[in-house]
């Protein structure tokens, strides 16, 4: 596809084009680039960025977008719909001060998601920013969208001393996923079990959900179930240790019937203690501080602390015409 170039009043050339794998390093760099301005360090992997660039609803051609003046990359911006019929997602970075290549993005990002929705009346699209975003604050509102859900992620120092394991409570057992691909849909049933009443939970099977996992790079020995004698599966925890800048734990759920028994404080200490005895510093996780479940109240009664939130905002995609 060709470039497009927009003129600047400044007489620098905004151009426009597709992304493509080999962008990576790159939109890596543009990403850590705003990091350090939103939450004072660089925290995105080339990794990550790849696995982006990979991913199996993203016609790169049709669904990313990179913005250039004078060479430089100053804008990166995709859009997918994988979270069922009516609802794209998307991800805009931009460097501060340019608000016009922020703007065409969010033009080229709206147009692809009323094309990917294909005119349904009730059509939303969805992105996510910083609470304190690079981009203009005006900018958003003004467009439509609206915030309509925050996120925390929230962190916790680690160390042997301080995390060692904890002892399971009432004849929980553990077991990890390394060995068994029947625990790994033990695993993918009990995620859609335990937050299938969370917002933007999109069922998924599950062939489909280990792509959006990308478990191409997943250790699955950092994957837990939890069971209790003649109950059966009670919990998971489903981790990974592929980000530089700390453990991740991706999903904590507990079953509905069985909360309230200190399982999902002991999935968490078990986390915590089992990353700290690879020699990781940190762990995070992201939450709703919505959720129902009182999530936010166990990380933070565990010891972690915010880190970073993140707005939800929600663009009605027809109702402009």
């Amino acid at each position: 596809m060709t470039a497009t170039p927009y003129a600047r009043r400044s007489r620098r050339t905004l151009t426009v084009r597709p992304a493509g794998p080999g962008d990576a390093s790159d939109i890596c760099a543009l990403l850590n680039a705003v990091d350090v301005i939103e939450i004072g360090r660089p925290e995105s992997d080339l990794a990550a960025v790849e696995a982006d660039l990979h991913h199996p609803d993203i016609d790169l051609a049709k669904d990313s977008w990179l913005a250039f003046e004078g060479g430089r990359l100053v804008a990166h911006a995709q859009v997918w719909a994988d979270s069922g019929p009516g609802t794209v997602d998307s991800e805009h970075y931009v460097l501060p001060g340019r608000r016009e290549a922020a703007v065409r993005l969010l033009e080229l990002m709206e147009i692809r998601a009323r094309e990917l929705t294909g005119g349904s009346g009730d059509a939303v699209m969805r992105l996510r920013l910083n609470v304190r975003p690079v981009l203009d604050a005006d900018v958003l509102p003004g467009r439509g969208y609206r915030p309509v859900r925050r996120y925390q992620v929230m962190t916790r120092a680690l160390s042997r001393a301080a995390d060692p394991p904890p002892a399971p409570p009432g004849g929980l057992l553990l077991r990890d996923c390394a060995a068994d691909e029947g625990d790994r849909r033990r695993v993918h049933a009990l995620v859609e079990e335990t937050f299938a009443a969370h917002f933007g939970h999109v069922h998924r099977p599950y062939e489909a959900w280990l792509d959006h996992l990308d478990a191409r790079t997943l250790d699955w020995s950092l994957v837990w179930i939890a069971s209790l004698p003649g109950v059966g599966d009670a919990g998971v925890l489903l981790t990974r240790d592929d980000r530089t800048s700390m453990a991740w734990l991706s999903h904590l759920g507990v079953r509905a019937d069985l909360r309230g028994r200190g399982i999902g404080g002991f999935l968490l200490r078990h986390g915590f203690a089992a990353y700290a005895a690879r020699g990781r510093d940190t762990a995070g996780l992201g939450v709703d501080t919505r959720n129902e479940t009182g999530a936010l109240a166990l990380y933070e009664a565990h010891g972690m602390r915010l880190h970073y939130a993140v707005d939800t905002w929600e663009l009605s995609l027809h109702s402009r015409g």
